[in-house]
């Protein structure tokens, strides 16, 4: 058994933190799979830490929706639900055509800079990540960009309803990137210039036009998941029965 030194309020905080944000990167990028149990006892030797840090760190996890937490007091990865994407990209569609309507109408300069300053961040991320494949640094910044938009769109009540559909889809936008990176004639530039499109008629306060391509942008997505759900792996195998 581990011996663990008496952690003070500042180390506990630090340790909840730091299991905290590696479990999240561990999920969100499928190494923790769906509906996989989760181990208090196996964490805390992992981390050196004690139960209670492990805990907090599974509280905030849940309050992300990426664990659930059983009656039996014992913790999952949360599943995906794969019976309601539909119902899910229809949501994800409707409510970002409204956000980035409504910012193409009410944005200021400083949130206009804002949007361009998370959209060059993207554009960097998604660079690294078709270089090493690691999807974590994109799906971050993408999630910066649109809720620099949300906040450009000066309606609390749609800027909670479209965090939480992000913060919903993170998994099967890694999903969807894997998918995307298989095709090697695709470009970081090709991947992200739907957000050079959306950002510029933001600036031009063109409404119409900030919907249409917040809708494109929500199709291409809903086409390319689709396309990742129905891809068939085998069909190049050649079987020769008898």
């Amino acid at each position: 058994m581990i011996k663990k030194e008496k952690e003070n309020p500042t180390q506990k905080e630090t340790g909840a933190v730091r299991v905290y944000g590696v479990l999240r990167d561990e999920i969100l990028t499928m190494k923790l799979a769906p509906g996989s149990a989760i181990d208090e006892v196996s964490l805390a030797e992992r981390f050196t830490l004690s139960r209670s840090p492990i805990r907090e760190a599974l509280v905030r996890l849940s309050a992300d929706g990426l664990v659930t937490m059983l009656p039996n007091r014992s913790t999952v990865v949360s599943p995906m639900n794969f019976s309601q994407i539909p119902e899910f990209l229809d949501a994800l569609d409707l409510v970002q055509r409204v956000i980035t309507r409504l910012a193409a109408m009410h944005r200021t300069e400083a949130q206009l800079i804002a949007i361009r300053k998370a959209e060059v961040a993207y554009e960097k991320a998604l660079k690294i990540c078709v270089k090493n494949g690691n999807s974590q640094g994109m799906i971050e910044k993408n999630y910066d960009y649109h809720m620099a938009i949300a906040e450009a769109a000066h309606n609390s009540y749609f800027t909670d309803v479209y965090r939480r559909l992000l913060e919903e889809g993170r998994r099967m936008l890694h999903l969807h990137f894997q998918f995307q990176t298989l095709d090697e004639h695709k470009t970081a530039d090709q991947i992200g210039s739907d957000h050079s499109l959306i950002t510029n008629a933001i600036e031009a306060r063109d409404v119409e036009l900030a919907e249409k391509y917040a809708h494109q942008h929500a199709a291409q997505f809903r086409g390319r998941f689709m396309q990742f759900l129905n891809r068939n792996l085998t069909s190049d195998v050649q079987i020769n029965y008898p």
